[in-house]
């Protein structure tokens, strides 16, 4: 009695009106032609998974490696269509090297000359059919597509509205889909998107039913099929683009009355997640409670300052960790020199000199007296630099190679919406180049009223309009009367940068 294996293999994928033969059945009539020959079965290897070329079939390649290395002498198959279907190439090593391979539908045995010829005709034909099947599925996939049939199964927050169209409709998910984007175009992170989904009562479950992560909550963000488009990767677990028919147009895959999320909502949250975004004032940090709260640092340690008793002292040594040189001044006296500094140097910057003092000044003048305009001149300036990095996304995926295939003819339809985006941001973001007006900072006695009529968040403000910060060292010795100028290092403001 001599030694055979079986390989068995059946699509996972079971097509309409098409009945594949069992595993259980395949290894019946492997076994039973194995008695009737005098062989005992040594090993049954089993793919569930197709035979298109591209595939990876772990146990055929293990089943082949046996049968190279001489663990066992022949090899039984039920057909030449469930061996492979990459062609002649995939058998005529093995019958160039003796090896016998048994094939019990057509009856073919490469232990039989007479079977050599016939054996390589079927590898060939299970190959043409393999690519002519694949060719049918793509140009029907495309076609769907085109059409707005969503292939797969439903995104998140979506529902197929009819099996025949396959177009989708808003799920009862959909509050949650809305909720990501909302939270992110808010300031959220995904990962504390995904914390809150995760520690809710009851927890919201996540597109796999199972816990969220902030990289599903990117992987949606950028999706376009929450813009209602139709969607595709161009290359294997790549990031999702939208599909565009033969005339290079995008494709809705919304059944009537579906709604995608709005795009304006999409477009923050998209400028948010790429680092552009502002981020929403109640996500920021609070205002400090007295004049020079969160200015002050303590040249011993670089820690920050806070009120203790009358004076501003490190924060780290009061709360008990190591600082070499603590500073502490008395609220009063660093208060009046701050001030008075702040006010010299204000009134001696050039108004009609683009002083970079004033400039700063200007552009945090506005930000405090027109928040509303400022807010939406930071959007536009950040649709110029996501405009600008989509621009050179396009140009990266052109040197990868992406677009050398049929999406090539799309490329200049591609960058010139890129570049008309660009060019609408830009001009949009210099409607807010307008002049301001600071006569108020050109002015003592008008400057030094206003401070006076000041309460005390407006003087926080004020005094932050042309501060970024102040150092301050040790005093020489213990009671020493406080010297500003000796102590303290003042760092001015300067203009943002928006490149």
């Amino acid at each position: 009695m001599q030694l055979i294996d079986l390989y068995l293999r059946k699509s996972d994928v079971t097509r309409q009106r098409e009945r594949a033969l069992t595993f259980r059945a395949q290894e019946a009539r492997g076994r039973k032609w194995s008695a009737e020959n005098g062989y005992v079965v040594r090993k049954v290897w089993a793919d569930n998974l197709s035979a298109y070329t591209d595939t990876v079939r772990p146990e055929f390649d293990k089943a082949i490696a046996a049968l190279t290395n001489d663990e066992v002498p022949a090899l039984w198959c039920y057909a030449c269509d469930r061996f492979s279907r990459k062609g002649a190439g995939a058998v005529i090593p093995l019958l160039d090297s003796g090896k016998r391979i048994v094939f019990d539908y057509e009856r073919l045995d490469s232990a039989d000359p007479r079977d050599r010829r016939d054996i390589i005709n079927r590898a060939e034909e299970a190959r043409e059919y393999s690519a002519l099947l694949s060719h049918r599925v793509s140009d029907t996939k495309t076609q769907q597509r085109k059409e707005g049939a969503w292939l797969g199964a439903p995104p998140f927050g979506f529902e197929i509205d009819d099996p025949e169209t396959r177009k989708l409709r808003n799920g009862p998910d959909w509050s949650t889909v809305l909720d990501v984007f909302e939270s992110t175009a808010e300031g959220l992170s995904g990962r504390s998107i995904a914390v809150k989904f995760n520690t809710a009562v009851p927890p919201v479950l996540s597109p796999d039913g199972k816990e969220w992560g902030g990289s599903t909550i990117h992987r949606m963000i950028q999706s376009p099929v929450y813009e209602g488009w139709q969607a595709v990767s161009l290359k294997r677990g790549g990031r999702s683009v939208p599909f565009r028919d033969s005339s290079g147009n995008k494709v809705s895959v919304l059944a009537d009355g579906a709604k995608p999320v709005p795009p304006e909502l999409v477009k923050c949250a998209r400028l948010v997640v790429a680092g552009h975004g502002a981020v929403a004032p109640e996500y920021r940090s609070g205002k400090p409670k007295h004049l020079l709260s969160g200015l002050l640092k303590c040249a011993g340690c670089g820690g920050g300052a806070a009120i203790h008793g009358r004076s501003y002292r490190c924060y780290n040594f009061t709360v008990g960790k190591p600082c070499s040189a603590p500073m502490s001044a008395m609220r009063s006296l660093i208060e009046e020199y701050v001030y008075g500094q702040w006010l010299d140097a204000v009134l001696r910057a050039d108004l009609d000199d683009a002083d970079p003092l004033m400039v700063a000044v200007a552009e945090r003048w506005v930000a405090l007296t027109k928040p509303e305009e400022t807010e939406e001149h930071k959007h536009a300036l950040a649709a110029v630099k996501a405009a600008e990095k989509a621009l050179e996304r396009l140009a990266e995926d052109r040197r990868a190679g992406i677009y050398d295939g049929a999406m090539g003819r799309f490329f200049p339809r591609l960058v010139a919406e890129g570049e008309a985006d660009l060019a609408n941001a830009q001009h949009r973001a210099s409607e807010f180049n307008g002049t301001v007006d600071l006569t108020l900072f050109d002015d003592f006695d008008a400057l030094n009223d206003a401070w006076q009529a000041a309460d005390g968040d407006l003087r926080r403000d004020l005094i932050r309009l042309a501060i970024d910060r102040v150092t301050v060292t040790r005093g020489a010795r213990r009671g020493a009367p406080f010297d500003g100028e000796t102590r303290c290092v003042i760092s001015w403001a300067s203009p943002e940068r928006n490149d």
